[in-house]
């Protein structure tokens, strides 16, 4: 076990980032001990597991207390830590809301894209699904024509997305945006949903055709919990 524990803290530390389907990281979810010793250790340098059952990957931050000792002498640390500028945390909040949204509401429905809109008299029953099963995708031309002109145009909104990319927020393949490891993992869904689909961006989004699921469709993420453990043990 100690060997394991040091082992799997030393690549959370250096890979950011790893799936939920990784050995180390089902036995940290499932293994009570295991998981409690993980944790301490991570708070012994100021950091938590980020460990959202809805998505397919873990990863780690900074402690809330931890966050102005380590960040607040950085003149960029008002807007993001990640040296994201406005805009750029504009265009991440728009691409997760069309992804991870639509996203969660089949996860909770337990349908998936090949069927989408079709009810499911079992689906209750089913794991929660993880990666291309449930989570859609964006072109990139699309979402210049839709947001461009509010998010910098062309050329900015494409350094931007480089950017969204190398942080783990995102992939791109051939002018298509597809969840990264990080989109649904460092940006807290039950603080944000709300804010989205009753807000501005809410209003924006709807105003364009775009889908967004109603308040019902927030997550519970206690009984997926359970779920996860049930299938990864």
């Amino acid at each position: 076990m100690e060997h394991e524990l040091k082992t799997l803290t030393a690549r959370l530390l250096a890979q950011r980032w790893l799936p939920r389907s990784d050995r180390m990281v089902r036995r940290a979810l499932v293994d009570e001990s295991f998981r409690l010793e993980l944790d301490r250790r991570l708070a012994d340098v100021g950091l938590q597991l980020l460990d959202n059952p809805y998505a397919a990957h873990v990863g780690v931050a900074l402690q809330a207390d931890m966050a102005e000792p380590v960040f607040g002498a950085g003149r960029e640390y008002a807007a993001s830590n990640l040296g994201l500028t406005r805009d750029e945390i504009a265009l991440l909040v728009v691409i997760w809301s069309l992804i991870v949204l639509p996203k969660r509401e089949r996860q909770v429905t337990r349908r998936e894209l090949v069927d989408d809109g079709q009810a499911d008299l079992f689906g209750g029953e089913k794991p929660v699904a993880h990666g291309e099963a449930v989570s859609g995708s964006l072109t990139e031309s699309s979402l210049l024509a839709d947001f461009g002109p509010r998010l910098g145009g062309k050329t900015r909104m494409a350094i931007a997305l480089g950017k969204l990319s190398r942080l783990g927020f995102i992939e791109r393949r051939a002018g298509i945006i597809g969840e990264g490891p990080l989109l649904d993992v460092a940006l807290d869904y039950r603080v944000m949903a709300d804010r989205i689909i009753h807000g501005t961006l809410g209003e924006v989004l709807a105003a364009i055709g775009r889908h967004l699921p109603g308040a019902e469709a927030a997550d519970d993420d206690e009984t997926a919990a359970d779920d996860e453990a049930v299938t990864t043990g």
